[in-house]
């Protein structure tokens, strides 16, 4: 039987829960909005599926890829729609000539982010752009399973721990299914980001636009901008709005964020993609600011996939991506104040994050100043 005595032991994959054969595992949200399995022991038949399937319990030895690349799309329309270079659509463009589906995190209409599949290109646009929200996964392992076992090709995408769930749930390689993880920092709570549209929204109006990637502003000074049916709500650089301040200042990250399970190629990931932040001093040739991806080969299936593509890259080395990249092999931090943010929160909603981010600027000051006064010995 699952059980989760510390809340950084669970990604909250859903493995688990899509393993159990009576499915007395429902995973539900915390108060932080995060959500955990919760088991029905009297439907619990004690056959171990769920503790085995866990990738916390099990975790895949961590290696480095076999190739690097700095790569980007050559449909420039196709790259400005995209968070960074591009790669996400012709390697989905491939699995869908091929007659399979893609898999990837979308925004529903509440503007909750979950995983789901397309099979057509046409609606490859819904799972574009990088959404800074943990994504629900639901039946999404089991939905993979079911078109593998009907003879389709499957592109799976999603976060390392999302892409271990699935590979521990499936339990098994299998020849048609490609598998993408993305760099990642950390999942914010999605109860937080649900207060934050909440509060910048009137009760008679809706959203009808999120992005939180826009390149209006260039790849590396990105925009953010949120569209109601009352107007533009947010435009303006990610950096000065306060969800995307209170993500990078890691106020409100699972908690198992902090102890990742799945870096350093442990994901079980056939490619990695993300920014490849360092672009500029490294192959100053490669970047116009319009997005450069770091592509991470693990295995040859996605040497094979990558190799098939029309794109423009250039090969590199994992020491330099890792350079500016570190959320490649390493969790991210956690913010000491990450406990008063939740303390606040529930009273205060998004002022919190304001409050608390200046409250950061000047304990890092003060840090400076005072080693700044401590003699030298």
């Amino acid at each position: 039987m699952i059980r989760i005595n510390d809340k950084k032991d669970c990604t909250g994959c859903h493995a688990c829960a899509s393993a159990c054969p009576t499915k007395c595992i429902t995973l539900n949200a915390d108060t932080q909005g995060f959500h955990y399995p919760e088991v029905e022991e009297e439907r619990c038949i004690a056959c171990g599926r769920c503790e085995r399937t866990c990738p916390v319990l099990h975790p895949y030895e961590a290696h480095h890829p076999i190739a690097v690349y700095a790569s980007k799309n050559a449909d420039e329309e196709v790259r400005m729609q995209s968070s960074s270079g591009g790669l996400f659509t012709p390697l989905a463009e491939e699995i869908l000539g091929r007659g399979g589906v893609v898999f990837g995190a979308r925004f529903d209409d509440s503007w909750r982010v979950v995983h789901d599949y397309v099979e057509t290109v046409e609606a490859l646009s819904s799972l574009r752009g990088t959404k800074y929200v943990q994504s629900y996964i639901g039946d999404t392992f089991v939905q993979v399973r079911n078109f593998l076992k009907q003879d389709r090709w499957v592109l799976f995408t999603g976060t390392p721990c999302q892409v271990a769930g699935l590979k521990h749930y499936l339990h098994r390689d299998y020849g048609r299914l490609l598998t993408v993880e993305v760099v990642c920092h950390g999942v914010p709570s999605p109860l937080v980001w649900n207060t934050y549209l909440n509060e910048i929204t009137t009760k008679d109006e809706r959203i009808i636009r999120v992005e939180m990637r826009h390149k209006s502003t260039g790849w590396s000074a990105y925009s953010m901008q949120i569209a109601s049916t009352r107007g533009m709500l947010y435009n303006g650089k990610a950096r000065h709005n306060v969800y995307s301040r209170g993500f990078l200042a890691d106020f409100y990250l699972r908690p198992s964020c902090h102890a990742c399970p799945a870096k350093q190629g442990r994901s079980g990931a056939d490619i990695t993609l993300g920014d490849y932040w360092g672009i500029r001093t490294l192959h100053p040739s490669m970047d116009d600011d319009r997005g450069v991806s770091l592509v991470a080969i693990h295995t040859e299936k996605g040497m094979n996939f990558f190799g098939a593509l029309h794109v423009i890259s250039k090969e590199t080395t994992y020491a330099q991506a890792l350079q500016l990249n570190p959320a490649l092999s390493r969790s991210a931090p956690q913010n000491p104040l990450r406990e008063e943010f939740w303390r606040r929160f529930p009273r205060e909603g998004m002022k919190a994050v304001h409050r608390l981010w200046w409250k950061k600027r000047f304990m890092r000051l003060w840090s400076i100043v005072k080693k700044l006064k401590t003699p030298k010995t």
